[in-house]
């Protein structure tokens, strides 16, 4: 039996092993030693960011960029609702409440506009948010300079959930080096991968004290003295190691994914039912997932049923969080552009270790639920 292809899986660059062997030599296991500190350096070289701390996840650092930003029991935090929970979750960690954007129709990230206008409408009634969460979605840069310039307006402070978007570019610029503070992830589905782990970026004294906090803030004294609340975030020696080579392969798993993306783009180019995720002009889309909408007449959730009878993973897009029953009753501003990406969105196999012959597979199986014969050469568009 052939076997299943997985929508995202991890792809090994072949220095890991060297850094692995590296830290296991030196007998620094924990959540210190050499690899830990060169695989934050090297990273933000890498993205140009002023510092960075490794963590365990990307949700640990989405919430300790909440806390810097002084997020509390109470607060108000603006965040899109198109888009995965952890980047809502620790929120309500701070005990403070998402308010939910809708998205762009020509980007599927939070619509600048109907920010614009829910911060007025916010700052009217003087409850202007704490903070603005910006998410790139799948790959793809949100339009910042006028998410940025209405928030600098309004004195609200951007943390960046960049978890899916390391190598995204806006205007040439790395993703997650525009607000204040910013979250990446490297689980073990992403482009790059420590198994498990983030990275927060932010200025130095910042990622000085988040690295405090992810220790379970240790006070400086000869016994184990606290002073305020920590956590057990810290990313390990051996895990930095394969970040380490993993991040050396980046530019090349980028390109793979994006040209994934665009040969079934092109392999669908007589099935006016499918349309890939649009790809904004001000920025290089990574495509870490291949996106598509799927019209009526095919069905979403029919091709999802028989891309799983051909041993093919395939994901819906994310449910918008005010969907959500664990956020029912939060209010979110506009949800048919999000309701509709939900919808009509599915996410094809995007590994970048994908081959040629299941990426055949996998258009051979789509072209089918379309009703289309295999396709008989090569096309673009």
């Amino acid at each position: 039996m052939k076997k299943r292809i997985l929508l995202s899986v991890p792809h090994m660059g072949g220095s890991e092993e060297k850094y692995v062997r590296e830290a296991f030599a030196s007998n620094w296991l924990s959540t210190v030693g050499p690899q830990i500190d060169a695989f934050e350096q090297e990273f933000a070289a890498k993205v140009n960011a002023p510092a960075a701390v490794a963590l365990a996840s990307g949700t640990a650092a989405m919430h300790l960029g909440l806390r810097l930003l002084g997020v509390g029991p109470g607060d108000e935090v603006f965040a899109p609702t198109l888009t995965f929970v952890a980047s809502v979750n620790p929120i309500i960690y701070q005990g403070a409440l998402p308010v939910f954007i809708d998205s762009s129709k020509d980007t599927w990230n939070m619509d600048p506009a109907l920010l614009a206008e829910a911060l007025e409408q916010r700052s009217r009634q003087g409850k202007t948010p704490k903070a603005v969460v910006v998410v790139h979605l799948y790959g793809q840069s949100a339009d910042l300079a006028p998410i940025l310039e209405v928030c600098a307006k309004h004195g609200v402070p951007v943390l960046e959930d960049a978890a899916e978007a390391l190598g995204t570019l806006y205007h040439g610029r790395q993703v997650g080096t525009f607000g204040e503070v910013s979250a990446f992830s490297f689980n073990g589905n992403k482009i790059i991968t420590t198994t498990g782990g983030g990275m927060l970026a932010a200025r130095p004294s910042w990622v000085d004290k988040a690295r405090f906090w992810s220790t379970q803030a240790r006070d400086v004294a000869p016994h184990y003295q606290h002073s305020e609340l920590g956590y057990n975030y810290r990313l390990s020696n051996v895990l930095a190691a394969v970040g380490r080579g993993q991040l050396e392969v980046l530019d090349e798993r980028v390109q793979k994914r994006r040209a994934i993306a665009f040969r079934y783009r092109d392999a669908f180019y007589d099935i006016p039912e499918l349309s890939l995720m649009p790809q904004a002009s001000y920025g290089l889309h990574t495509n870490w997932l291949s996106c598509f909408l799927v019209e009526d007449a095919i069905g979403r959730d029919n091709l999802l049923q028989a891309l799983d009878a051909a041993g093919i993973e395939s994901r819906p897009v994310w449910k918008p969080m005010h969907l959500q029953p664990l956020f029912q009753g939060l209010h979110c501003y506009g949800g048919a552009v999000a309701e509709d990406c939900f919808r009509r969105g599915i996410c094809l196999p995007s590994s970048s270790s994908l081959s040629e012959e299941d990426q055949e597979h996998v258009i051979a199986a789509v072209r089918a639920a379309a009703g289309k014969q295999p396709k008989s050469g090569p096309a673009t568009r």
